[in-house]
């Protein structure tokens, strides 16, 4: 790519006014890439096409760009329904969780870590908590049924990413490298879990995400009536 290229595009990416909501998308964007560690300033105003120092126009530094990508992700996650029971919003909402912090790698350990949540983060509390209430979860087992629900649901997607594997295919060839490589016999249970369970025809890993949330919605009971 040329000078004269690259300057070009930097003019043409200037041209478009800076904003607070281009800074926070283009740290998602990069922190979607590179991960957090990689999140400078300048990492940040190169592919907005200005200097680092514009950005303090519209940011105070680098934790309020954390607080405002926290509360993009938040904005991304789906509501929990309120034409539909309590089980089934939580189910919803958890769904969604999970496929957004699946785009966003980096926001597991930072979700509930801020402490000047945006906007979208304390909508997405009180609706959630709101569907808990409304389905006769008394206050203290409303806070009970949050908690658990997300220590599952961030728990699960650190397993999920941290996986050697992305798909089916991936994981036949994972599993199966693993199968060739053990002593014959020393490892049965194992062995059994591979060829019984995960390499059979249409396993997904993900099916394993709706069980356990299956366990956890099934035992939690409302308490009020």
């Amino acid at each position: 790519m040329s000078e004269g290229g690259k300057g070009g595009r930097r003019r043409a990416s200037a041209r478009i006014p800076l904003s607070r909501e281009r800074v926070i998308r283009t740290a998602v964007a990069v922190a979607d890439a590179k991960g957090t560690a990689a999140l400078t300033m300048r990492a940040i105003a190169e592919p907005l096409g200005v200097e680092a120092m514009s950005l303090y126009h519209h940011v105070a530094g680098r934790e309020e760009i954390l607080d405002g990508m926290v509360d993009a992700v938040f904005a991304e996650i789906d509501l929990p329904p309120r034409d539909t029971d309590w089980k089934s919003a939580m189910r919803h909402r958890a769904e969604s969780a999970r496929a957004a912090l699946r785009r966003h790698p980096w926001a597991v350990g930072l979700m509930d870590s801020r402490s000047r949540p945006g906007p979208a983060t304390l909508r997405h509390h009180d609706a959630v908590l709101g569907a808990l209430r409304t389905g006769g979860f008394s206050v203290p087992m409303a806070a009970h049924a949050f908690s658990l629900v997300d220590s599952y649901l961030y728990g699960f997607v650190l397993q999920e990413l941290s996986l050697p594997f992305a798909n089916s295919a991936e994981l036949d060839e994972v599993a199966g490298a693993m199968l060739r490589d053990m002593p014959a016999d020393a490892y049965p249970h194992l062995t059994e879990l591979a060829v019984e369970h995960a390499l059979k025809p249409g396993y997904d890993y993900a099916d394993e995400f709706e069980f356990g949330l299956g366990l956890i919605l099934d035992a939690l009971r409302p308490d009020e009536v």
